[in-house]
Formats: C-alpha cells, sequence, structure tokens
C-alpha cells in the first residue's frame, strides 16, 4: 500500500483554489495579469463620471484604489471593485451632478448595511431563487457585451484605433486559453503605447498637486433626485448582482473559502458610506468582474492589492493628467475586454438551462435587456412565484 505524498501550500492552492495566508499572497504576473481582467468595466464609467457629472478622476481611481487593497485584505479573494452600474449609468444620462450621486451611493451604502447588519440579507440569500440570479447575470451581461460593440461600431477599420485592433485583442483574449501567459497584462500595456503614439503631448501640460477632496452635502432636491432615480434602481442589482451572485460565484470558485452575503452585504456598504462623501464614486462588487479576473489568472486577493495600489500611484503621481490619459486610452481595446467580461458574466446561467428554471431565466434577462434591471428583477420573481403556485397546484391535484 502506497502512501499519498502530502501537498505543499502551493499545490493546494492550485489544485483547489484555497486562500492561504497573508503571507502566502501571490504577487505574481499572473496575479497582475488578472487584476486587469475588470477595467473594461472600470474605466469607462469611471471616465464618463468625470466627463459628463463632474466627478474628480483622481478621486475616483484613489478612492477606488484604497477600496481594492482593502478588499483583498478582507476577503483573501479576487474581489472587484466596480462602479455601481445603474447609478452610473442614471447619472451619465440624465446628466446628474455630484450632489445626486453623492446622495444615490449614501442611501446605498445605509440600506445594504442595515440589511447586514440585521442579518436580512442571508434570509433574502435564502429565498431568491438561482434562476433569478442567472436570469439578472445573463441579462447584465448581454448588456455589456453590447455596450462594448457600440463602442467599437463607429470606429474606423483601419487604423491604431480601430476594429482591426479590436479583431486582434479579441483574437489574443479568446484564443490564448494558457494561465502562464499573462494576456491582459500585455494588451493593456499596449493600449497605453497607442494611447501616447496617437496624442504624443498627453504629459505636456503635467501639473502635480494633490487630488481635490471635496466633502459633498446633497441637498434637499438633490436628495430626493438619487434616491429615487439612482438608489431604488440600484438595490435590486446590488443585492442580486454584487451579493448575492458574486457570492455563489466565490463558492463555485473557491469551494471551500466561499463568502457570505452578510460578509459582501458589509463591505459593499462601507465602501460608499467611507467614499462617497469626499467624492468617490458608488462602488460594489460584481460577479463579472469576478469571473473576468479568475479567467484571466486571479486567485489570491494579491490580484486585487496590486490594482488598487496601480490605481493609487496614478491619482497621486499622474494628477490631474489622468483624465487625459484615459481619454485617450483606445476604444478598440476597452470595447473588447467590455465584452468579454459581459460574455464571462453571460456564461453563468448555462447551468440553469433546463425545463424548470430557464423560463425564469429568459424572463428576467429579457426585460433587463430591453427595460431596466429594476424591472426584470421584478417580473423574474412574479414569474418565479406564478411558477411556484402552478407547481404546487399541480402536486395538489395529483394527490
Amino acid at each position: 500500500m502506497t502512501s499519498t505524498p502530502l501537498k505543499t501550500k502551493k499545490q493546494r492552492l492550485i489544485d483547489d483554489n484555497t486562500p492561504l495566508p497573508f503571507k502566502h499572497y501571490r504577487f505574481d504576473l499572473q496575479e497582475f495579469s488578472g487584476s486587469l481582467g475588470d477595467l473594461g468595466t472600470f474605466l469607462p464609467l469611471a471616465l464618463a463620471l468625470s466627463v459628463f457629472c463632474g466627478m474628480e478622476i483622481t478621486v475616483i481611481f484613489l478612492f477606488a484604489g484604497l477600496m481594492n487593497i482593502a478588499t483583498g485584505l478582507f476577503f483573501k479573494q479576487p474581489i472587484p471593485v466596480q462602479p455601481m452600474k445603474a447609478i452610473a449609468a442614471v447619472a451619465i444620462a440624465e446628466g446628474f451632478g455630484t450632489g445626486e450621486i453623492a446622495s444615490a451611493g449614501l442611501f446605498m451604502g445605509l440600506f445594504v448595511i442595515i440589511l447586514s447588519i440585521s442579518g436580512s440579507i442571508d434570509w433574502l440569500s435564502k429565498q431568491i431563487p438561482k434562476s433569478l440570479v442567472r436570469g439578472i447575470q445573463l441579462g447584465i451581461g448581454i448588456k455589456l457585451a453590447y455596450k462594448g460593440i457600440v463602442w467599437i461600431w463607429p470606429i474606423p477599420f483601419l487604423q491604431l484605433d480601430s476594429w482591426l485592433t479590436a479583431i486582434l485583442a479579441a483574437v489574443l483574449i479568446w484564443g490564448v486559453k494558457t494561465k502562464r501567459f499573462p494576456i491582459l497584462a500585455i494588451i493593456v500595456p499596449i493600449g497605453l503605447i497607442i494611447a501616447f503614439i496617437k496624442h504624443g503631448n498627453l504629459l505636456a501640460n503635467y501639473n502635480w498637486q494633490w487630488p481635490n477632496l471635496n466633502f459633498v452635502i446633497p441637498n434637499n432636491h438633490q436628495w430626493w433626485d438619487g434616491l429615487i432615480h439612482g438608489a431604488l434602481p440600484q438595490l435590486p442589482l446590488t443585492l442580486l448582482n454584487s451579493v448575492i451572485a458574486v457570492c455563489a460565484l466565490s463558492h463555485d470558485y473557491f469551494p471551500k473559502q466561499g463568502i457570505k452575503p452578510k460578509k459582501m452585504a458589509l463591505s459593499v456598504g462601507l465602501m460608499n458610506l467611507i467614499a462617497v462623501p469626499f467624492g468617490g464614486m458608488p462602488m460594489c462588487h460584481g460577479s463579472g468582474g469576478l469571473a473576468a479576473q479568475y479567467r484571466f489568472g486571479s486567485r489570491t486577493g494579491g490580484s486585487v492589492i496590486m490594482l488598487g495600489t496601480i490605481k493609487i500611484a496614478a491619482a497621486l503621481i499622474l494628477c490631474s493628467t489622468l483624465g487625459v490619459i484615459v481619454q485617450a486610452y483606445p476604444i478598440s481595446i476597452l470595447a473588447v475586454t467590455l465584452i468579454f467580461a459581459g460574455f464571462l458574466l453571460a456564461s453563468t446561467a448555462k447551468d440553469c438551462m433546463h425545463k424548470n428554471s430557464i423560463f425564469i431565466v429568459l424572463i428576467t434577462a429579457s426585460v433587463i435587456v430591453f427595460f431596466s434591471t429594476f424591472w426584470g428583477f421584478l417580473l423574474g420573481t412574479i414569474a418565479y412565484l406564478i411558477q411556484v403556485l402552478v407547481f404546487q397546484s399541480k402536486e395538489v391535484n395529483h394527490e
């Protein structure tokens, strides 16, 4: 009878994805590559909030970086820090200012903290069916991918920032499967090179200054608009995609160390109560970001700690020039990473594509794609309740 040799800690990490203690966090090229997987969501929304809503891009980067580091230490997993998509979308589309955005973020932080402390989030996580969560993920994934396609559509076919660049980036992202080849660690810097080639004077007006931290106090009108138009549409998305769905994905990727919804909700609430009053954007965790980062090599909290350090360094070193550089970054590469993140998020719904769940998944996703996340959640819930009642009625009749 032969004995099985004991595995080293490094082997256990590779075999079962069990996060190791802090001293064993990995800060290698693979983790760095994975950390870049969520930039296709973060960069465009951060830039749009700066350009269209008057938010300071350096402050956005500074607080996002701090929350990246805190998240990596808190969870010991590559949990992403993302803009709250519903709030960002409404703010950009309706021209919200910093007051309305702060109101929406503070209300969201308060709501989620209450749900976490009261324990209601655990009850909600048990009540919401998996088919509804997968429908949310499918719908948001499709919308993210579609957004990327919309960005690519008007760009030229043969230039540095073009369809050809997007096609080459897509071939590399989809075609290179090995985790040993840090593809995004190469593609993202290439994008920076393209930006500097196209706009050679990006650093011409460089002037160092401390990030402009202004304490934001919404007025009565802004409190109301932020609550009705920002926080309420965001709440179901945060509960489902940024708490429950990301916890489900954490359990999928790290079976022995899956994160509990109460802990995830507490993190979301604290991030917003700390960052938003000083001009930071409303932030959450997202299952799409986790899927993208995991696909590109992230396995420990070291990846998001590295990403957070880069964001903070960018805010402190580049200062006001940061916005110019981000705005010049090639759309072709950003769009492809966003499409890929959307595809990964949507693909998580494949385990619910059977006759008992597919109806709920498709109803929820369809309404999200053509209307909004709030209505998708609402109609998906109604469809699920109808399905349960019909099933129970059939059981009673059968007896």
